[in-house]
């Protein structure tokens, strides 16, 4: 590794679809101590948008020409289909390049624990981008509840909605099982990530999952219920089919509720092609009147409760973090252990759909 001080680490990524070029590229280009070095595409038509919007990086057609280059490079990042996850995770590792994956890490939870492994003996970090952690209402949630302001939490409900009514195909939304799509394992992947970071262990999953669209041929309106090992219960809807969007976030306590609507403004503005530290108004803000409420016994559809200032929202945390860790030695800001246990999470919930029953977690294990 290059570990001159204040010479960038370089960074390989893998992949110049959504997550390569809407999240990943811009973030690390964004990040200080972070350059972005080569990027792998097939895609001659994608090999030219990343060098134009990223004029000094390099562009190969394959993975391999990426993981040729090990003595070149700091980080391997992994923004290609779900199903190369682990191959490409693998070889990255066995060269003795440090790893971050797009979620999912893997389709399993043993092929997540096994890829761990193999980082922990190599003394490599390995994590995945969980980079909805940083969304401006989780933050706001996070602090709400260790602040104690809603009391004990008694029960979670987080939606990722949308209104796709018709497939836009691809393999995102394919019934191959080799290909790890569906929603449950897309924006699934994002709920129950998140709900586990804020309570911790699951010991018993419900879940109903539907393929409701014509034409569609992976899960596209799937509903989670997840218990805590501290009792907290966590209700998580996932969905293209959802013509009324409900509240991103309910979260009830014992004191108080809070709730929000809306999305965090950061994946539209990278879409846009904004950028951090390129918007005066600042990164991740959003107006007041998009402000979620806390109260007890009032609706906020009606004015009730207060508005609470939302956090702004922080995707460059993310590999802010990774870059100290990879100077330091430290913890990654999410392990593959975390994601781990997140896929125990999501295989029990398939399990439970197919088979319309709850799931205790270890059953998955």
């Amino acid at each position: 590794m290059n570990d001159s001080p204040g010479t960038p680490l370089r960074v390989g990524l893998i992949g110049y679809g959504l997550a390569g070029s809407v999240f990943h590229a811009p973030l690390i280009a964004a990040t200080n101590g972070l350059t972005l070095d080569t990027v792998s595409t097939s895609s001659p038509d994608r090999q030219a948008q990343a060098r134009a919007e990223h004029p000094r990086v390099r562009t190969v057609a394959t993975p391999d020409e990426v993981l040729a280059r090990t003595g070149e490079l700091d980080l391997i990042v992994i923004a290609s289909p779900n199903k190369t996850h682990v191959p490409l995770a693998t070889a990255a590792l066995e060269a003795g390049l440090p790893v971050v994956v797009d979620k999912p890490l893997s389709g399993t939870a043993a092929e997540a624990e096994r890829l761990t492994a193999l980082a922990d003996d190599r003394g490599l970090l390995l994590s995945v981008f969980q980079n909805r952690r940083w969304d401006n209402d989780f933050r706001t949630v996070h602090q709400l509840i260790t602040e104690g302001a809603l009391g004990d939490v008694l029960r979670f409900e987080s939606r990722f909605e949308r209104w796709r009514p018709k497939p836009k195909g691809g393999w995102r939304e394919s019934g191959d099982p080799a290909e790890i799509g569906g929603l449950l394992y897309d924006l699934g992947s994002h709920v129950a990530d998140q709900a586990l970071a804020l309570f911790g262990p699951v010991t018993h999953v419900y879940a109903e999952s539907d393929v409701r669209r014509p034409g569609a041929e992976a899960d596209d309106d799937t509903f989670l219920a997840l218990t805590h090992a501290n009792g907290v219960r966590s209700h998580l809807w996932v969905s293209a089919t959802t013509a009324q969007l409900g509240p991103r976030f309910r979260v009830l306590g014992s004191r108080a509720g809070y709730v929000k609507y809306g999305l965090d403004p950061q994946e539209a503005a990278l879409r846009e092609g904004r950028r951090p530290g390129e918007d005066p108004a600042g990164w991740g803000t959003e107006p007041e009147a998009s402000w979620g409420r806390i109260g007890a016994g009032e609706s906020p559809l009606t004015g009730g409760g207060d508005p609470v200032p939302t956090l702004p929202g922080d995707y460059p945390a993310y590999y802010a973090a990774v870059a100290e860790a990879l100077r330091t030695g430290g913890r990654p800001p999410v392990s593959a252990r975390e994601a781990a246990a997140t896929l125990r999470v999501l295989e029990a919930a398939k399990t439970s759909a197919a088979e319309g029953r709850t799931v205790r977690i270890e059953e998955s294990a």
